[in-house]
């Protein structure tokens, strides 16, 4: 997999909060998010799926007054940024005002992150993954003589890069990864 590049969505969200602030909204705020995956799904030892995923995408809300709208896009070019961050003024202008609407206050926002230990990269390339879901269906259907068949077996890695900024200044960032290895087997008996 391709690594993900925060910079690239920290610069996006800036560039939000810049178009924001010249269409004239009061405050706004963004969140971005990007995440890389491959799946492998064999059966009967033969690979049945192998995918490949990146996604991307950034929303923003602003706030003109207490009135609030919120746009999303994919597209991560400057001129889309500054298209979705238009909508999304265009669209405040004609809803109704909420005293309740706005940021939370800049002294509320959190100054210290604490790693949460949720990003653990996997190194894993299909062949691996494919090599990897094929002995995890093996060792399952040798592990009984009750089992019968196998629904096949899956092997996921996928890792994700989120990013919020707002107005205030504030800008905070995570990465996680998630990880699995899965297997479905059918078991028979007599009965």
């Amino acid at each position: 997999m391709s690594k993900l590049d925060a910079s690239v969505l920290t610069n996006a969200a800036q560039q939000a909060l810049d178009a924001a602030k010249k269409l004239g909204a009061s405050a706004a705020e963004v969140g971005i998010s990007q995440s890389l995956g491959l799946s492998v799904n064999v059966r009967q030892a033969e690979i049945e799926t192998l995918e490949h995923n990146k996604d991307t995408g950034l929303g923003v809300t602003v706030y003109l007054g207490q009135s609030k709208a919120s746009a999303s896009t994919s597209d991560l070019r400057p001129e889309a940024i500054h298209e979705t961050v238009a909508m999304a003024c265009s669209i405040a202008k004609h809803t109704q005002e909420d005293k309740f609407a706005g940021l939370a206050d800049a002294s509320l926002m959190a100054t210290s992150f604490p790693d949460l230990h949720l990003y653990y990269p996997w190194e894993l390339s299909p062949e691996q993954a494919i090599a990897l879901a094929m002995e995890c269906e093996q060792a399952g259907r040798d592990f009984d003589s009750l089992i019968s068949n196998s629904e096949g077996a899956s092997v996921s890695s996928h890792e994700g890069q989120r990013i919020y900024a707002n107005s205030h200044g504030f800008i905070g960032q995570t990465q996680s990864t998630r990880h699995s290895l899965s297997c479905t087997l059918i078991a028979r008996d007599e009965t």
